[in-house]
């Protein structure tokens, strides 16, 4: 049995087929497909001339004329064809981020973030050809980017990121040619050119003596968003973990871990979705109610026993994180606490698991984190008021007035 190609090379050689005649016809396919993208008509002038629009960045098109009809088909091919072999930016990166969208690589949520991102620093930028372009320009452009939105390193992070996304595409379309990795990686940017933000220990935890308040307030007013706060207390997880939970999530003591939610912009609004899977890998995970907070397990489930989802509405829909998003702000203003997140409410947890010194293996597991230094680095703060470090400070021998 022989192969197509094989059956093709011995027509072509042995004069069935005349090569020539397959190049022409590759050639009128190539035309017409470039033909067939114009979206304007094309007519013949009462002087013979021909005539059609090509788009225009200023008036949105433009008229053209040519003697012929052969020679403004070639006018039209030769636009089309630069135009596809030649993206802007922009198309460059909407067709990675499409892409990667199609494939699953990405939520929905980072599709959406990764628009917006892009939309706020190369909305000018990304209307460049991207063949005239070297690495150099790109280099200006980001390093350019830094004082004129006063970035931190975790936004400029993730401007680069987006970048070396869309030109690892480009590149493996042949679109450019030098490496994207090792030049993004080379860039000679120091930490003195970034936003520092200073956030003070009482703005990123609850210290002692709130912790003591807000958790005695919600077990006085035991509804169901206080209840989920009071287990986001206890428990440390996340608050779009929370908000998705089921009643088969819930055994005994313990709480399966296996999904989150996530909120996408649809036709101009905030929508909340639930993801069947955890925010990281190391999110799938059980965590644990301490003992003297079973009861809070049992009347939870109580509330919702026979909805999908355990924090429900009475009329059916579900509570979103913003909710509870919410309700902490009401409860902070009312018992005089400086404004905290969920999210605070989970780097309490994590100060709490390693001021206690409770094994390393155990705090990253319940916490979802893959290494211990995640958690010291990123969620480890000083909890103790400014009294008490000024009770413990002055009790030193060495600072007493002899």
């Amino acid at each position: 049995m022989f192969s197509q190609t094989e059956m093709l090379q011995f027509a072509i050689d042995n004069g069935m087929i005349d090569e020539s005649t397959i190049q022409e016809k590759m050639e009128m396919n190539e035309r017409k497909k470039y033909l067939e993208k114009h979206p304007y008509k094309i007519w013949k002038g009462k002087y013979g001339k021909w005539y059609t629009y090509l788009p225009d960045k200023e008036k949105s098109r433009k008229q053209i004329k040519r003697k012929d009809k052969i020679d403004l088909e070639n006018t039209i091919i030769n636009y089309w064809k630069d135009e596809l072999e030649n993206p802007t930016i922009d198309e460059v990166f909407q067709e990675w981020n499409d892409r990667r969208l199609e494939l699953k690589k990405i939520s929905d949520a980072t599709y959406d973030r990764n628009k917006q991102f892009y939309k706020r620093h190369y909305k000018e930028f990304g209307k460049r050809k991207i063949k005239s372009l070297c690495w150099e320009d790109f280099e200006e452009f980001l390093e350019e980017q830094i004082p004129k939105y006063n970035l931190s390193a975790k936004a400029f992070s993730g401007l680069k990121g987006i970048t070396k996304g869309f030109l690892q595409r480009a590149r493996k379309r042949k679109l450019i040619d030098f490496d994207v990795v090792t030049n993004l990686n080379e860039m000679e940017i120091s930490d003195i050119e970034f936003k520092r933000t200073i956030k003070e220990d009482c703005e990123e935890v609850y210290n002692d003596e709130e912790f003591v308040k807000i958790v005695n307030y919600l077990e006085s007013n035991l509804d169901l968003h206080n209840m989920g706060i009071l287990l986001l207390f206890v428990t440390g997880m996340r608050v779009g973990e929370l908000v998705t939970l089921k009643p088969s999530d819930f055994l005994e003591n313990t709480i399966k871990i296996r999904r989150t939610e996530t909120r996408i912009r649809k036709e101009n609004q905030s929508v909340y979705e639930v993801k069947d899977f955890p925010k990281t890998k190391a999110g799938a995970r059980t965590v644990i109610i301490p003992s003297d907070y079973k009861w809070l397990a049992k009347k939870i489930l109580h509330q919702n026993a026979f909805s999908e989802f355990v924090f429900t509405r009475k009329n059916g829909t579900r509570i979103t994180s913003n909710c509870i998003r919410r309700r902490l702000e009401c409860i902070n203003q009312k018992l005089g606490i400086i404004q905290k997140s969920p999210h605070k409410i989970r780097k309490t947890y994590g100060s709490i698991l390693l001021d206690n010194k409770i094994d390393n293996k155990l705090i990253t597991d319940v916490m979802g984190h893959t290494t211990i230094a995640c958690t010291e680095n990123h969620y480890h703060r000083n909890r103790k008021s400014f009294e008490l470090k000024t009770e413990i400070l002055s009790s030193i021998p060495e600072f007493k007035v002899i």
